[in-house]
């Protein structure tokens, strides 16, 4: 049954509903949307999956689907975790839960139709059920839009042979139509079977294309060329909204509990010589992986603000750090289980961040004038990685084996060489373009009115 979180404000807006995917990386962006919206007059309702349901908030409506699906068959576990079979079986085991679930909204609207649908990219299954029922959809890409640029060129690399990779020889292929991407970047996935891969991604495609628009959570000042291609390749409207943790910063979901004695810490330290090291809620390392890192950034002599999570090491319940690190970094390096992320960048203790390059963490970098040292595993974020080295030059790989000595200058020479230093004043100047598109008259406060008077222009009658 639908239930209300708190009691709502009356607000004579239209309703929008909303189906964020059940993961930190896109739920989060799915909440400050609706913030957004909110704040804009529209009322919200938010269907989830039961196993992994959002924080209440007051205003909102929250709707469960599938409470009697196990989590166990739509959640990835363990280190080789097939995450798009995840999106797959996501999508067939709840898009019956969802009718239902639909329906009963739209009979209890009383004859006025919500303005519309707005769904994770990744729920084309759900997109369907709306189509059926007659309403209207947009997909919310929590990516960038170099991302979806990829996307839509993923098939003609497979005609050409060039996928599935044959020879690794090939992975540092250069890609002229894909600039800076080499192929290994379009290598989403070791774990996935070429067949799985090429399903979702012509899911996802086929959600952008059979939407009554895209929004992606970007700005027109630091993807402009990739959203236009974007636009002229869709064929439907495009909103780049973003960024949306800066416009909406209120609206965050965290699954994992925060540890927010490390902004204490760093209150403590000099600005701008803290490194910030995580690699978010899903990406793992091996042991040997994880004793390499803790002597690397206890030889660099710098300090340090290290994310382990409980899970973070592979086929281990646990994690130990070798014996002596603690002694060696104490006062100068901080360990803890999940930092509130936004904070600890925003912080100005924090000179850099070592990063998987999952979209949200490439953007909050960003957006904070925050160098980076990109560490890629999977999915978008070696095409993320690729930008922050060669588009946009606020960053660079780690790339090959994880070896202490590789650690240790490459943390030297984002925080003490001129090379770090050019990075850090690029940054700055991409934070400066963000703070700028975020007000009144700016790229994304432009392109957030237009996206509301749509909603509101749809017809509301059954």
């Amino acid at each position: 049954m639908a239930s209300e979180a708190g009691k709502a404000p009356a607000i004579p807006g239209r309703r929008v509903l909303m189906f964020p995917l059940p993961f930190q990386g896109h739920l989060s962006p799915m909440l400050q949307l609706a913030d957004v919206l909110h704040a804009r007059g529209l009322r919200v309702t938010l269907f989830h999956a039961a196993f992994n349901a959002p924080d209440p908030v007051a205003g909102y409506r929250f709707v469960p689907v599938g409470a009697g699906v196990p989590a166990a068959d739509l959640v990835p576990t363990g280190s080789d975790a097939d995450f798009v079979g995840a999106l797959l079986r996501f999508n067939e085991r709840l898009q019956g839960a969802f009718q239902d679930s639909l329906r009963e909204v739209l009979e209890e609207e009383e004859g006025a139709r919500p303005a519309c649908l707005v769904l994770d990219s990744n729920l084309r299954g759900m997109q369907v059920v709306a189509d059926r029922l007659g309403v209207p959809t947009l997909v919310l890409r929590t990516g960038g839009a170099a991302c979806l640029v990829a996307y839509m060129a993923f098939p003609a690399l497979c005609d050409k042979g060039l996928l599935p990779l044959q020879d690794h020889a090939q992975l540092n292929m250069p890609l002229d139509d894909l600039q800076p991407l080499q192929l290994g970047d379009m290598v989403f996935s070791t774990t996935t079977p070429h067949e799985t891969m090429s399903n979702c991604l012509e899911r996802i495609m086929e959600s952008a294309r059979y939407s009554s628009g895209v929004i992606i959570n970007t700005f027109s000042e630091l993807e402009g060329a990739d959203l236009q291609k974007i636009i002229h390749g869709l064929g439907v409207p495009v909103y780049a909204v973003g960024p949306l943790h800066k416009i909406s910063p209120s609206a965050q979901s965290s699954m994992l509990d925060t540890d927010k004695t490390c902004l204490n810490w760093l209150d403590k330290q000099e600005v701008k010589s803290v490194l910030f090291v995580s690699i978010g809620s899903l990406a793992s390392m091996t042991q040997e992986e994880l004793v390499e890192t803790a002597w690397g950034l206890a030889n660099s002599c710098l300090p340090f603000l290290w994310v382990i999570r409980p899970n973070l090491v592979q086929c281990s319940g646990k994690v130990g750090l070798p014996e002596g690190f603690e002694e060696v970094t104490r006062g100068r390096g901080m360990v803890v289980s999940w930092a509130p992320q936004q904070e600890v960048l925003g912080h100005q203790a924090v000179g850099g961040f070592w990063t998987h390059n999952g979209w949200n963490s490439t953007l909050e970098s960003i957006c904070e004038g925050v160098p980076m040292i990109c560490r890629p595993h999977f999915a978008d974020q070696m095409i993320n990685a690729r930008y922050v080295q060669e588009v946009w030059k606020v960053g660079f790989e780690l790339e090959g084996k994880l070896e202490r000595g590789k650690i240790e200058r490459s943390v030297r020479k984002l925080f003490c060489q001129e090379e770090g230093g050019e990075m850090r004043r690029r940054a700055k100047d991409l934070e400066d373009k963000a703070t700028e598109c975020m007000k009144k008259g700016g790229s994304s406060e432009t392109r957030i009115n237009l996206l509301v008077d749509f909603m509101m222009s749809l017809p509301c009658s059954i």
